[in-house]
């Protein structure tokens, strides 16, 4: 369980990155489920979802534990590689990122555009997983995995 001086100094990290996510009452939810219903919209934030947040911290403590950390990889199909790849940039560490071959273009074009060297391996996540380990044991970056306590105290943020 995450403390609440971890969510917050999370959300320090966040929001010195970018502004709150704009939330908004629906009326039209409220009617069709009875309840006040609010809803944050996180298709605002730099990519497009949540997992934004989980990258800047976690890079942020990596960043501060390894002040003379080489790099990281890591694998994803989207959203979190696009998180490592801003993140890292944000923070100066080169990010190499492995996705399955016919990974989604839109998200492989993002991922490039926020600064990271994309590579293209295997057939489906397990398998660029394994890539991304690989090539981070033979260059020297550091792994960064789909889980970690850093990156869920991000998002809580």
């Amino acid at each position: 369980m995450l403390s609440l001086t971890e969510i917050e100094d999370g959300a320090r990290i966040v929001y010195a990155a970018m502004p709150a996510t704009a939330q908004y009452a629906w009326p039209l939810l409220a009617k069709r489920t009875g309840c006040e219903v609010w809803v944050k919209h996180e298709n605002h934030t730099p990519i497009g979802a949540f997992k934004v947040r989980g990258g800047l911290v976690y890079m942020d403590r990596l960043k501060k534990a390894q002040p003379r950390l080489k790099g990281v990889a890591s694998a994803t199909r989207g959203n979190h590689g696009q998180s490592i790849a801003l993140a890292a940039a944000r923070n100066g560490i080169a990010a190499t990122i492995v996705v399955p071959h016919g990974n989604s273009t839109e998200k492989n074009a993002a991922m490039r555009a926020f600064g990271a060297e994309l590579v293209e391996a295997g057939h489906d996540f397990d398998a660029a997983r394994e890539t991304a380990m690989k090539l981070a044991r033979e260059r020297g970056l550091a792994m960064v995995p789909s889980f970690h306590r850093d990156l869920v105290s991000g998002v809580a943020s």
